[in-house]
């Protein structure tokens, strides 16, 4: 059994789209980011950096991993699913993969702060974060153009990737033009794996942001916490 530690966020769906894909046995604890409970000394035991997700395996003397990317990487190793092992087909995942955590996730965090989050509209930073959004979303759709997923078979850098991609009309980030990468996020999102993975637990807000309360209900959330230094 696994403990996952979570809220609805991208990077938190990551681990729990990945759990139900390799059908490990897992218990959710949602966190209350807004009460700062991943701030909390039982959590910051667990992970250091009082961030989510975080798990612990509880079949492997209580270990304990945080860091999204880090979480992927055991849970593939673990179950010898997700990830090829053979050193080149492990490469093209970890490439990929670190293509989301060193750039998806963080341009599209800048954009969802300056377009969604920061109290004053500064159009400069918003162009720029979105701009480069875009510019990835265009590597995405270069690569899909020719492999039907990004790394081969599918992997946990389609978890990864899409798990932030869906959610590009809260980034205010438009697919049009990018057939490809709507041919990927269409296809997995029909996985019922992944719909259960994006329901544990549910953020539609953030993939839709087609309700106007909601959306300014989760933003005032989410603003609340930039301005305490506890965003994530």
């Amino acid at each position: 059994m696994i403990d996952l530690y979570t809220a609805a966020t991208p990077n938190g769906h990551k681990i729990s789209i990945a759990l139900e894909e390799l059908a490990l046995p897992y218990e959710l604890h949602v966190l209350d980011l807004g009460k700062k409970e991943q701030k909390e000394p039982w959590f910051t035991a667990i992970n250091p950096n009082g961030r989510i997700p975080a798990i612990i395996d509880r079949a492997n003397d209580n270990f304990a991993v945080f860091e999204s990317g880090a979480i992927l990487i055991y849970l593939a190793e673990k179950s010898g699913r997700l990830m090829p092992p053979d050193a080149k087909g492990r490469s093209l995942v970890l490439q990929w993969l670190m293509f989301q955590m060193g750039g998806i996730g963080p341009m599209m965090g800048q954009a969802n702060v300056f377009y969604r989050y920061f109290p004053e509209k500064i159009q400069p930073a918003i162009d720029r974060y979105q701009g480069e959004c875009r510019r990835l979303f265009h590597v995405l759709d270069d690569r899909l153009a020719h492999h039907e997923f990004l790394a081969g078979e599918y992997s946990i850098a389609d978890i990864a990737n899409w798990a932030w991609v869906r959610t590009h009309r809260w980034s205010g980030v438009d697919t049009g033009g990018l057939p490809h990468l709507q041919r990927w996020i269409r296809q997995i999102r029909a996985r019922p794996a992944v719909l259960r993975g994006i329901e544990q637990p549910p953020s539609n807000v953030l993939e839709r942001a087609d309700s106007p309360d909601k959306v300014e209900q989760f933003a005032a959330e989410a603003r609340k916490m930039l301005e305490t230094g506890q965003s994530r």
